[in-house]
Parts: C-alpha cells; sequence; structure tokens
C-alpha cells in the first residue's frame, strides 16, 4: 500500500497547532473531517479510540515520529494524514523524544489487513533518515506531498 492510497493532501497539516499529545490527535482527526474523509458525527468517537490505543501504550517510535492510529466500525477504507509539530510534542515515546512527525491512521475494523499495510508502509518510510529529515522541514502541503510521492516511487521501484 502506497502513502497516496491513504494519506488525503487535504488533510496534511505541516504547521501543527497543537501543544500536547490530545491536541494533536484532536488536530488530525479535525483535519480528517475538515477534509471530508471522516464524517463529523464520528469525530469524537474516532479521537477517542485513537486516545484508548495510546493509553496500551505510546506511538511514538522514537526519533521524533508518532503513528496514532485506530480502527472504526463507519470508516470504509483507510484515511490517514500527516502533521508537522516544530517545537516538537511530548508524546511518551519510547526513546524520551518530543514528537515532530505524526502519522494519524484509521481504518475499518472489518478489513485488518489494510491497517496492517498502511501501518508497514508508514514504517518501512520511516526508516530512512533522509525521509523523516525532509519531512520534518517541510513547510506547505506541496512539500510533504512531494515527499509522499517521491516515497511512493522508491517502494515501487
Amino acid at each position: 500500500m502506497k502513502f497516496m492510497d491513504f494519506v488525503k493532501p487535504a488533510a496534511i497539516r505541516p504547521q501543527l497547532q497543537a501543544k500536547d499529545k490530545e491536541g494533536a490527535i484532536r488536530e488530525l482527526v479535525g483535519a480528517l473531517v475538515e477534509a471530508g474523509e471522516i464524517d463529523e458525527k464520528d469525530q469524537e468517537d474516532i479521537v477517542q479510540g485513537v486516545l484508548k490505543r495510546e493509553e496500551l501504550g505510546s506511538t511514538g517510535i522514537g526519533r521524533g515520529v508518532a503513528v496514532p492510529h485506530a480502527k472504526h466500525e463507519r470508516i470504509d477504507k483507510p484515511v490517514g494524514t500527516i502533521g508537522i509539530s516544530q517545537e516538537g510534542i511530548d508524546f511518551n515515546s519510547l526513546d524520551g523524544e518530543k514528537v515532530h512527525l505524526l502519522f494519524l491512521l484509521v481504518s475499518p475494523m472489518k478489513n485488518p489487513t489494510d491497517h496492517l499495510r498502511a501501518l508497514e508502509n508508514i514504517s518501512r518510510q520511516l526508516r530512512e533518515d533522509t525521509f523523516c529529515r525532509f519531512l520534518k522541514q517541510a513547510k506547505t502541503v506541496e512539500d510533504v506531498q512531494t515527499l509522499l510521492d517521491e516515497a511512493d516511487e522508491r517502494a515501487s521501484a
């Protein structure tokens, strides 16, 4: 699965305003609502699902990256977005570092395979130091989209 299969450009937030974990999750889920990818009436339920997943263990995987995610019964296909925090957010990451890159993913409950494939793609790309470094420096949606497109091209090469 490629980024273009689930990351919605209209929901990308290269200048994340949130200062804490819950605020970041709310901002990114809200971005998916604004982009028309999530029904507004499901917004709070999805936020709570992501926060509940965080209680099981932080999705702050280290190196300034977090991948908050959840499944929801009213989602038909995986949808995701990216937020970039210049200041960094305390996410209780495994390495104790603040998070600058957030990849939010919401997937259908009835298709766990797509959820895992999307998470696998994110994780594979995040192992690339250059990708992460450039993504942290991205200032516009277009910058982020270009980096995602390049990552998709490399993955299929």
